[in-house]
C-alpha cells in the first residue's frame, strides 16, 4: 500500500528495511510526524528466512518489512514507496531539508535518518551470484546453521578466508578453503586450518556447477571437479550513498577492510547537523537484528535533538 507524501514531516526516514522501520516505530510511538521513503530493495530478499532474531525467528524477509510497515501506520507513521532522487539542505527555516523523489514529489523534514543500508559486491566467478542468499552464503551465524554438516567450500578472494573457513568449521567437519586468489597461507594459519578438519585447495576457481537449480560444486582452472553443497564468500560490502553523497555526508573504507561505510559517531550523528544513519549503512555487520537496535537508538538520539531544538526556540528572547 503506497501512501500520500505530505509537504512536511519531523523526521523522514530514508529507507525502509529492519534499521528504517524500527527507526520509524520509535519515532511515531514518540508522537514525531514521520514517514519512511522506501525503494522495495532488501539486501536480504533472497534468502528464505532471517534468523538470530529473538521471537520472530526463521521469518521471511518479505514478512517481517510487511509487519514493521503495518506497526508503523498504526502508531500514525507513513511508508511511502518511492526512491529518493535528490536530497537538499538549504535556508528551507524549520523544515531544512529538501527531499525530492524520483517521480518529482517533494516534501521537506527537519531532520533525516539514512537508513540505505549496503549492496554485496560477489567475487566474480560465473554461476555463483545465481545461488547468492540460498547455496551462495556469507555469515555463518546467519546461515551456518542452514548448511550444517554440508560439504561447504570457503572461497577465499583475501586473507579473510581462513578466519571465514575457520568459523563455518564449527557448523560442519567437511569445510574447504578454495585458495582461489587469496595470498599464501602462513604457516600458524594453515596449522589452525589443519587443527579444526579444514582441507585446502589450491588453484583459481572458474566457475560454479549446479543441477536442478542447487549447487553441486566448482570447477578450478585446470579443470578438477570440486564437489560442494554450498559455497561460502566474502562479499565487499558497500553502503548505498548515492544519495547521501548529495548531503557531503562523509564516506570511508570500514575498519574490517570489506567494504565502504558511512561515517557516524555511537549515536548515529553524521558530520552533517541533522542527519543520523543506522544500520548497514554505517555498520557493515549489522545482522538483522543489530540494525533494528540500532534504527531505534537513533530515533532516540534524534527525540533528544527535536526535543532541545523546541525548548531553545520556545525560551529564546
Amino acid at each position: 500500500m503506497d501512501e500520500n507524501l505530505e509537504t512536511t514531516y519531523d523526521v523522514l526516514v530514508i529507507g525502509g528495511g529492519a534499521a528504517g522501520l524500527s527507526g520509524a516505530l520509535t519515532l511515531a510511538r514518540a508522537r514525531w510526524k514521520v514517514a519512511v521513503i522506501d525503494a522495495g530493495e532488501p539486501r536480504n530478499a533472497p534468502a528464505a528466512g532471517v534468523h538470530g532474531l529473538l521471537g520472530r525467528e526463521g521469518v521471511s524477509p518479505a514478512e517481517l518489512v510487511a509487519t514493521g510497515r503495518d506497526e508503523v501506520r498504526s502508531y500514525g507513521g507513513r511508508v511511502v514507496d518511492g526512491r529518493v532522487a535528490q536530497v537538499v539542505r538549504d535556508d528551507g527555516g524549520t523544515h531544512p531539508f529538501a527531499v525530492t523523489l524520483d517521480d518529482g514529489r517533494v516534501t521537506r523534514a527537519r531532520r533525516l535518518l539514512v537508513a540505505t543500508g549496503l549492496v554485496d559486491e560477489l567475487p566474480d566467478v560465473p554461476g555463483l551470484a545465481e545461488h547468492w542468499g540460498r547455496d551462495v552464503v556469507h555469515c555463518p551465524f546467519c546461515h551456518g546453521y542452514e548448511v550444517r554438516d554440508q560439504r561447504i567450500g570457503v572461497l577465499a578472494s583475501g586473507p579473510q578466508g581462513t578466519h571465514q573457513a575457520l568459523l563455518f568449521s564449527q557448523w560442519s567437519d567437511q569445510v574447504v578453503l578454495l585458495a582461489h586468489t587469496a595470498p599464501d597461507l602462513s604457516p600458524d594459519d594453515a596449522a589452525k586450518l589443519a587443527a579444526r578438519g579444514v582441507t585446502v585447495v589450491a588453484g583459481k576457481v572458474r566457475e560454479v556447477t549446479a543441477r536442478d537449480g542447487r549447487l553441486t560444486g566448482v570447477v578450478l582452472a585446470d579443470g578438477t571437479a570440486v564437489p560442494l553443497d554450498a559455497v561460502a564468500v566474502a562479499t565487499t560490502m558497500r553502503a548505498r550513498t548515492d544519495v547521501v553523497r548529495q548531503l557531503g555526508l562523509e564516506v570511508a573504507p570500514h575498519p574490517s577492510g570489506q567494504g565502504e561505510h558511512v561515517v557516524a559517531d555511537a549515536t548515529g550523528r553524521t558530520s552533517v547537523g541533522g542527519v543520523w544513519v543506522a544500520g548497514n549503512a554505517t555498520n557493515l555487520a549489522a545482522q538483522v537484528s543489530t540494525a533494528a537496535a540500532e534504527g531505534t537508538w537513533a530515533a532516540a538520539q534524534l527525540t533528544f535533538d527535536l526535543i532541545e531544538e523546541d525548548a531553545t526556540a520556545a525560551t529564546a528572547g
